[in-house]
């Protein structure tokens, strides 16, 4: 996927705090994110964090306010 360079680099942190070791986010990119019959454009902020894909934060999920549950691990969307 094409990325873009941010003009200004974001510092990573991990949840305690502590500086995340992949430094800073100094990428985008722009994808087409499709989930069930959900689709929207949204840009990413290119790091590593592990063995995840893509993390939603927490104004994403408040803006679209999906049902979860938590015991199946299942996501719809509403």
């Amino acid at each position: 996927l094409p990325t873009r360079n941010l003009s200004q680099p974001i510092p990573v942190f991990n949840v305690d705090g502590s500086p995340n070791e992949a430094g800073l986010i100094s990428k985008v990119v722009d994808v087409l994110m499709t989930y069930q019959t959900h689709s929207e454009r949204i840009l990413l902020a290119v790091t590593k964090l592990g063995k995840q894909k893509v993390i939603l934060g927490y104004t994403w999920f408040k803006k679209h306010n999906p049902d979860i549950d938590f015991t199946t691990g299942t996501v719809k969307m509403t």
